[in-house]
């Protein structure tokens, strides 16, 4: 693949944003969804085109030189990209995904009067993130890093009429911005240590280094602050489920399908650092197995169901976060591909049943649409049983691999993970019933225009099915016969982790009869759940109390999120708040104080000088004579 066609994979959609954007008024409807589709599409066909030629050329990483950009003393950041295979998965994920979003945008937001800007910022969207996963160095990471950050406050605050989804938009930005901060500080130790933010000359010099240095865990903290932002885990994941304001295309996009995976993506390719601090792993995987089951407990009780999903997200993020810190790095990945397949169906169905349902979003004013919807009700469905990790679907395999590595790592990790399997089972098929199953139980207006979504909707849900339930092939273990033909694609990317930590490259231990009592285990819980949903929202009928509905005890602290929002309140946003005003008052005092007392002492000094002007030549002669005599005065002194 020559440079001058890997650049028209970022450059296309670039092309698109500004085409769009800036004649996003004067473009027509039906132009402006063509044009911006098209670049997504054009990058995809491009990113094939891409991954074919490397697999006809080799394993070997390429490093494609564009320009010249930073210089500084000894410090070369040449503006480069590398081609390797995770920037390659990376590509499919997120032009192949992205155009279907896309293509979905198309009936989805057809109404809505900010259409080509809104694909506008689709296309910008894709640009950066393109940018994060093809730069050779971190520098061009960050820049990608940022741009999907600035993209998804536009994003979620798109409708930006409505004060709360502006709210949103800035929490997600601010919150996001926290976690940057330590990226940041990674990249200039990066500089300081190592003298370059290339990632061959890092990871080459790095392998010089022992299991441990502290500054090798230093660097490695410092990114997993960055990656805790942009993939949402405790403690700065409450920026993720509102963002959910934004149109459902951005949720599923944005929100599930790649921008939240960039922290993943930065893991795995600091591989060699993070094999080379085994502490920070031991806080990764401790702090994704608490989110993963955080998460999940709260998605238990939420009645919207962009929110239930978007808890589900979060969850999902820390099983990633999980086999990660279990140096499962190509289990990671491969949770990341599926999750980009089932959790992108989920939000574009949810999307289908919000259009049918005019904009309602609260399942328990659903129900029965399995018969008004059927293609979105069959999709999500098996999207549903994926995410559960029911065989033969994708999730399955992923999610068992995680689980598999964290039980061979940590078997408390690996209970927290099974509980969690458990809760996500249950949540997303009490969603399934809730909202396809029983009675309609909305508005007789809604039941009146309830009608499938259109062609342009259907057919991504339809591909995306087909992944979701067949995605997990890639992936199929030794125990089940298969050649896991992920993990062989992706082994040469720790060949420099296997020189500085081999032994946490010796393979799994596991005999295949401990693999299949995992699966068993793994599999039983997810269809206990189900169950358990389908015997309480199906046989039963129930219906979750409303909101105005006392409640008490740990059901009232799940509802409420743990309160997290409000603690965070209290202790981070009303005292800037307080501290900002008392800063404002006091420095409004101070700086008119100073003003103040500036005009008053010109006053006084034009009322002394005005006193001299009195008209009179002889005055002004005599003033002279003064002014003469004091200036040979003063230099016969000297």
């Amino acid at each position: 693949m020559s440079a001058s066609l890997l650049i028209l994979i970022p450059l296309l959609p670039l092309a698109g944003f500004l085409i769009n954007g800036i004649g996003f008024t004067h473009v027509p409807k039906g132009l402006a969804g063509i044009i911006g589709s098209l670049a997504a599409i054009g990058s995809f066909v491009l990113s094939v085109l891409t991954f074919n030629a490397f697999l006809a050329g080799g394993s070997e990483p390429s490093v494609i030189p564009l320009f010249d950009w930073i210089s500084v003393g000894t410090l070369n950041i040449p503006f480069s990209f590398q081609i390797d295979q995770l920037s390659l998965l990376m590509l499919m994920i997120i032009t192949g995904v992205g155009s279907l979003i896309h293509i979905y945008s198309f009936g989805y937001m057809h109404h809505d009067g900010g259409f080509g800007k809104f694909f506008a910022y689709l296309n910008l969207f894709l640009f950066f993130m393109l940018l994060l996963v093809l730069g050779s160095n971190y520098v061009i990471m960050f820049i990608g890093w940022e741009g999907v950050g600035l993209c998804s406050y536009l994003l979620i605050g798109f409708w930006n009429k409505n004060t709360n989804y502006n709210n949103a938009a800035r929490k997600a930005f601010i919150m996001n911005r926290v976690g940057d901060l330590g990226f940041l500080l990674g990249i200039f130790t990066i500089i300081a240590t190592f003298g370059s933010v290339e990632y061959l000359d890092v990871f080459r010099q790095a392998t010089g280094f022992k299991v441990g240095d502290p500054v090798t865990v230093t660097i490695t903290l410092f990114l997993f602050v960055g990656a805790m932002g942009k993939s949402a885990q405790i403690p700065l994941y409450t920026w993720l489920p509102d963002a959910m304001a934004g149109p459902t295309p951005v949720s599923a996009l944005i929100h599930a399908a790649t921008m939240v995976t960039a922290g993943i993506y930065m893991v795995i390719r600091s591989n060699v650092l993070y094999s080379l601090a085994p502490s920070t792993l031991e806080i990764v995987g401790i702090i994704g197995g608490a989110t993963a089951i955080f998460a999940a407990s709260i998605g238990l009780l939420q009645n919207d169901i962009k929110k239930v999903l978007a808890y589900s997200t979060v969850s999902q993020l820390g099983y990633m976060f999980m086999g990660l810190g279990a140096m499962a790095y190509s289990a990671s990945m491969f949770h990341v591909i599926t999750h980009a397949f089932f959790k992108a169906l989920l939000f574009l169905g949810a999307g289908s049943v919000i259009h049918a349902m005019s904009d309602e979003q609260d399942i328990r004013y659903m129900g029965g649409l399995r018969k008004k919807l059927p293609i979105t009700f069959l999709t999500f469905l098996i999207a549903t049983i994926a995410i559960s990790g029911i065989p033969p679907f994708a999730g399955f395999f992923s999610k068992d691999e995680i689980l598999a590595h964290v039980f061979e790592h940590n078997k408390i990790l690996w209970v927290i993970g099974v509980i969690g399997s458990l809760m996500t089972s249950f949540y997303m098929f009490r969603l399934l019933f809730l909202t396809f199953f029983g009675t309609f139980r909305g508005t007789h207006e809604q039941e009146h225009h309830l009608h499938e979504s259109p062609a342009s909707m259907t057919i991504p849900l339809i591909l995306l099915a087909v992944l979701s339930a067949a995605g997990g092939l890639i992936g199929v273990p030794e125990a089940l016969h298969g050649t896991h033909q992920l993990a062989t694609f992706m082994s040469p990317l720790y060949d420099a982790a296997r020189q500085v930590n081999p032994a946490a490259f010796a393979g799994t231990s596991l005999s295949h009869s401990e693999e299949y009592m995992l699966m068993a285990v793994s599999v039983g819980v997810a269809l206990i759940s189900a169950i358990a949903a389908y015997v309480m929202y199906v046989s039963k009928a129930s219906v979750p109390a409303p909101d105005t509905t006392e409640k008490s005890g740990l059901q009232k602290l799940i509802y409420n999120k743990y309160y997290v929002d409000e603690l965070y309140d209290t202790v981070f946003v009303k005292p800037v708040k307080m501290l900002s005003n008392i800063l404002y008052s006091a420095g409004e005092f101070v700086i008119d104080l100073f003003v103040y007392a500036a005009v008053k002492l010109v006053n006084l000094l034009s009322g002394l000088l005005k006193k001299t002007q009195t008209g009179s030549v002889g005055d002004y002669v005599f003033a002279m004579v003064l002014g003469i005599v004091a200036l040979l005065f003063w230099k016969l002194l000297l």
